[in-house]
């Protein structure tokens, strides 16, 4: 998609844009994880989140930054289409793609409801719905009046906190300097 001599590639873009402002809804979605045989198990939460819209037209618009003319000089060199993507297009956006692993990374970490809305077994529940659980309970005993009580619940509150922080945070250092570089693709350069 991201190169000019695509048959249809404005329409395939506006198709797949189209899904971006425009959903079926939760109970269409729940319908369809439902008949597709996933409810009550892990890809119920990953599939339906596994392609956003709006990173793939980042990383289209960081391929289409890539100048045609390495494509072409790796044609007369004899390269296919696959030499050509795995050779030059993935190295020339490794910086997008760990900019795209961190948003993924970051949104299926803090992701909550569709664990909500897909499982059954308290077993499978992802870190975050166990922890909006304590949340939950812990707010309930911030009301109780006893001072003690409400320390623990305040305690309760900032160990959740870190808790659900804390792998982003050691993530985040590997993957800043792609981070910094992904997000000035198509900047205006000095």
């Amino acid at each position: 998609m991201s190169r000019k001599d695509v048959p249809g590639q404005k329409t395939i873009t506006v198709l797949i844009m189209f899904t971006m402002y425009f959903s079926g809804g939760l109970i269409p979605q729940f319908l369809n994880i439902q008949q597709l045989g996933l409810y009550d198990t892990r890809w119920a939460i990953l599939l339906p989140g596994a392609v956003s819209t709006f990173n793939l037209i980042i990383m289209r618009t960081s391929m289409a930054s890539i100048d045609s003319s390495l494509e072409e000089s790796a044609r007369l060199d004899g390269a296919n289409h696959f030499t050509i993507l795995t050779r030059i297009m993935v190295p020339l956006t490794k910086p997008t793609m760990a900019v795209l692993v961190l948003y993924y990374g970051v949104g299926h970490w803090n992701s909550w409801f569709s664990a909500m809305i897909y499982l059954d077994d308290h077993n499978k529940e992802p870190l975050q719905l166990v922890i909006r659980q304590i949340l939950i309970l812990s707010s309930g005993l911030s009301g109780m009046g006893d001072s003690d009580t409400e320390l623990i619940a305040e305690a309760i509150k900032y160990a959740t906190i870190v808790v659900a922080t804390a792998p982003i945070l050691v993530l985040y250092p590997f993957l800043q300097k792609y981070f910094v570089k992904g997000m000035m693709v198509g900047s205006v350069k000095g």
